[in-house]
């Protein structure tokens, strides 16, 4: 992992896209390579839209201000550099100010299928394409002003589990079929031919009241997938008031990953595997 300076009190660092070496080119290279072969007929169409029209390329790393030249015009959005995880109210404070926090580091060569602590690849590539769609970039700044108030509430586990279940591991109906649009899954080989492929995974009809109680794991690719009928829901989502949510929740058992109620909507009942590794 590259070294960076000191962050400052917002948690930024510079990106210091100069420094990158031939070995980290050469990594991100072999992701953007994988993974746009695999997301072909996979990823939503709003996903390979924001793809195409990011100045993305496997040529190298992308400069982050390269980047913000195109996404703040299109959504007001602009990604900012971080040094790994930050606390979650810096978090929180950049989404709702339309600032995504991106590691500048690149996993290592032996590090291709997992790693846990979200990179560059994961944060640019998985990410920002879905920040060119305007649904997306209005929700994602929604959740973080909602991150703030949950905290004060004392509710922010069960928000995290939406922030799962859509922006990192969701799925969505299109006209063509199920397709993915989460960043968890668009950055992951296994996980992006694991999610609609694979029989294993329950993948159920998408319900707040549900997702809310829904526990997850960052160490195996998911028991369940939440299904939304069009990306329009996350707008609908952006205008919901959480808190009678939470207190209902806070009267109802946590649910496992992989436990399904009587009263999901199934759209495929899987077996559930596990250790297959995937971010």
């Amino acid at each position: 992992m590259r070294t960076s300076p000191p962050p400052g009190p917002d948690g930024l660092i510079e990106q210091r896209w100069a420094d990158y070496s031939a070995i980290e080119h050469a990594t991100w290279r072999t992701l953007f390579e994988r993974q746009t072969r695999l997301l072909q007929g996979r990823a939503c169409d709003a996903f390979l839209d924001g793809l195409a029209r990011l100045p993305l390329s496997a040529e190298h790393i992308p400069d982050f201000a390269q980047l913000n030249r195109v996404l703040r015009p299109r959504t007001g959005w602009e990604v900012v550099a971080v040094p790994g995880l930050v606390s979650d109210e810096v978090f929180f404070a950049h989404l709702a100010a339309r600032r995504f926090p991106a590691g500048h580091f690149i996993r290592e060569p032996h590090q291709l299928d997992y790693l846990e602590a979200p990179d560059v690849f994961h944060d640019v590539f998985g990410h920002l394409p879905m920040l060119m769609h305007p649904v997306m970039a209005d929700f994602i700044q929604a959740y973080g002003e909602g991150g703030l108030r949950a905290q004060r509430l004392g509710c922010l586990p069960m928000l995290a589990r939406v922030y799962w279940y859509t922006v990192e591991f969701g799925l969505v109906q299109q006209a063509d079929g199920l397709r993915l649009f989460g960043a968890g899954i668009a950055s992951s080989a296994t996980e992006t031919v694991y999610c609609l492929d694979d029989p294993a995974p329950h993948r159920l009809r998408f319900e707040l009241p549900r997702v809310l109680r829904t526990r997850y794991r960052i160490d195996d690719v998911q028991a369940a997938y939440f299904v939304l009928n069009d990306l329009d829901e996350l707008l609908a989502l952006a205008h919901t008031d959480f808190a009678p949510f939470y207190a209902a929740a806070q009267t109802q058992p946590e649910l496992a990953p992989g436990e399904l109620l009587p009263t999901d909507t199934v759209l495929h009942r899987g077996h559930v595997r596990r250790n297959a590794l995937a971010i």
